[in-house]
């Protein structure tokens, strides 16, 4: 059994027993036909829970065990040096596994507050999520916790704290879980790991959280002031592209300036797979000059399309088959409306063409395509079907003291949105704020209801100012999960909810 923590946070001793509560505070309208309360919840130690983690279990698995520290140390961003929270190095050390592995990730805290692991984008069991005071105690300083879980679907995913707003340190990593099958269409791999960075360069997240929440958001004309940065925008994001002001962006860790360098040669295939790690920030990527082809999004297979740009946002990932060309070519992150950049460059030994500073302003220029209006693969595609429940979330914000909601309440584990397993479940996201919001569901993988079509399937997806996106999934891995903004100043300031599985 995974090791438990040696301490209880504040509200533990409720929480953990899920499985013998009844569900008297499970709220929420449920439309279309579905239940709106009563049951009993299905908790992160309910049966349910542990049969689901059978069923996913394959024989001949193999069984990869990591031990994983969080510490406080400096790191080198590229010639700047940043006293940061890690587990290491930033970005912290690939873990990669096959489909179906059984991985085992012994967690030791050495920070000076508590912590917890989110494992992104996967569907594990429900008391593997890493979410402190719903399905398991925070990591106290000194503790250590230990993650044991099977990995049932192959894909791009990463993996990050689910404590305050840690992630907007450098406590990220990618995981990669491998699909034998995968290999016909691309030689090597790269993984490019996406974030914007200001801890430990005269400031930290919870200051600048702090800060937010005392004083609000600057106002939009502090700008044309003196002494004063311009607040990010994006008529591509509806107006405002994020809250919070960097010094910098990185890719791989490394400002543009000091760029990872991959190896490569003209005709080699490179599947890129991208993530977007940062707290605040959405990317537009791409190769100048040579197309992209998109496999997946968020793990999952699309129907192949050939792009030239694509748009990430946080906590977004997809795969793109590159073919090298005959000369250096940087992968190029522009910071939307940011006017920063990161890079990673494919070097063949040639000279490059042109350098990275003006190739930006030719990316910059590009039409971005509709990311939600990729099409899942055939074999993964979730059907057209009616719902058994709908749940309206609607997203504002900011409110008094930077708070922003769905359906008008911060965040209450208490207070969940009740679904049942075996139900096909709509999601009905509108967002009536001014700044986009990618919304992130744990646990599971949705089908994105693109214009009445078939989307793509994903874990996460960008809801644009004053728009609504609808998304389905099948209510199919128990337990008590949560959805939110991948902002993760707007997450930490009540704009997340809990899926509540009941019986």
């Amino acid at each position: 059994m995974p090791a438990q923590p040696a301490s209880f946070g504040r509200r533990d001793l409720f929480r953990l027993g899920f499985g013998l509560a009844v569900a008297t505070g499970v709220a929420g309208c449920a439309n279309n036909g579905g239940s709106s309360g009563g049951g009993t919840l299905i908790g992160p130690n309910s049966p349910e829970v542990a049969a689901a983690e059978r069923a996913r279990q394959i024989a001949g698995a193999r069984r990869t065990s990591i031990k994983l520290a969080a510490v406080q140390a400096e790191v080198d961003l590229g010639g700047i040096t940043a006293n940061t929270w890690s587990y290491g190095d930033v970005p912290g050390k690939e873990i990669r596994i096959r489909r179906g592995d059984l991985l085992n990730v012994e967690l030791r805290n050495q920070l000076p507050k508590p912590t917890s692991i989110h494992w992104h984008g996967l569907a594990l069991r429900n008391d593997m999520d890493g979410v402190p005071d719903l399905t398991q105690s925070e990591i106290v300083p000194g503790g250590s916790f230990t993650y044991e879980f099977t990995a049932p679907d192959p894909g791009t995913y990463w993996f990050h704290p689910h404590s305050g707003v840690q992630l907007d340190r450098g406590l990220y990593a990618p995981l990669i879980v491998e699909n034998p099958e995968d290999g016909g269409n691309y030689d090597t791999e790269l993984v490019v790991l996406l974030d914007d960075w200001l801890d430990g360069l005269g400031q930290t997240p919870d200051a600048v959280f702090d800060e937010l929440r005392t004083n609000g958001m600057p106002g939009m004309d502090h700008g044309s002031m003196p002494g004063m940065p311009a607040m990010p925008k994006s008529d591509l994001l509806g107006g405002d592209a994020g809250d919070v002001i960097y010094p910098h962006v990185l890719a791989n860790g490394k400002v543009w300036k000091a760029p990872q360098t991959f190896a490569t040669k003209p005709g080699q295939r490179i599947r890129l797979r991208l993530i977007n790690a940062a707290a605040d920030t959405v990317f537009r990527v791409g190769v100048p000059g040579v197309p992209m082809t998109v496999t997946h999004a968020d793990g999952f297979p699309v129907v192949p399309v050939e792009l030239d740009v694509v748009l990430l946002g946080m906590g977004e990932r997809l795969d793109c088959v590159v073919t090298v060309p005959d000369r250096t070519v940087p992968v190029l992150a522009l910071a939307e409306g940011r006017g920063l950049f990161a890079q990673v460059l494919l070097s063949t030994g040639a000279a490059a063409s042109a350098d990275s500073e003006s190739l930006t302003a030719e990316l910059a220029k590009l039409v971005v395509p509709e990311m939600n209006a990729l099409r899942a693969a055939d074999s993964v595609a979730l059907p057209l079907r009616e719902p058994d429940v709908t749940h309206d979330l609607v997203l504002e914000g900011p409110g008094d003291k930077y708070s922003w909601t769905i359906n008008g309440k911060a965040y209450d584990p208490t207070d969940g949105l009740p679904i049942r397993s075996g139900q096909v479940v709509r999601l009905r996201m509108q967002n009536k704020s001014k700044m986009f919001h990618p919304m992130h569901v744990h646990g599971h993988t949705f089908q994105v209801r693109a214009n009445g079509k078939i989307g793509p399937r994903r874990d996460t997806a960008i809801v644009l100012p004053g728009r609504e996106l609808i998304v389905d999934f099948d209510a199919d891995n128990p337990g008590q999960w949560l959805i939110h903004c991948h902002n993760v100043y707007h997450g930490e300031a009540g704009m997340m909810a809990m899926l509540s599985y009941v019986e």
